[in-house]
């Protein structure tokens, strides 16, 4: 009976150990990538949600004074409201608006920026929109 040895078989099938070892690095990097790719597309759309729902805010606070009857006075307010489980801070600035013709401010539109942020301690901004409130016309009596 004639036995062979591994080292005298001339058409061995099988890869060799560096073959394995470079094949096992590509994938080790490859891996690493996809974990890395992965974790920046879950903040970005935690990030994305968070800005979606302080757009809402913004949207229903300025939705709260253009319903209203009443004129808002100018100046700067600072407050918060709850929306998702998750309380927003906000601050809204009113102010007047020039009249283009004489340069003064108008008694018939304000601008309201309001600026919503995820934190009480107000640092980075999670929306901010500007909006027009025109002064609500007088209601006659019959």
């Amino acid at each position: 009976m004639q036995t062979r040895s591994f080292s005298k078989c001339k058409n061995q099938a099988g890869f060799t150990l560096i073959e394995i070892m470079v094949a096992l690095t590509l994938i080790a990097i490859a891996m690493g990538t996809l974990v890395k790719t992965a974790g920046s597309h879950t903040h970005s759309v935690v990030l994305l949600k968070q800005k979606t729902l302080a757009h809402y805010v913004a949207m229903n606070e300025i939705t709260k004074l253009q319903v209203t009857d009443e004129w808002p006075s100018t100046g700067k307010k600072n407050d918060s409201s709850k929306m998702a489980d998750h309380e927003w801070f906000w601050t809204r600035e009113i102010e007047a608006v020039l009249d283009p013709i004489t340069g003064k401010p108008s008694d018939k539109l304000r601008q309201v920026t309001l600026t919503v942020f995820a934190s009480a301690e107000r640092k980075q901004n999670m929306n901010k929109l500007i909006a027009y409130i025109a002064k609500p016309a007088a209601k006659t009596q019959n």
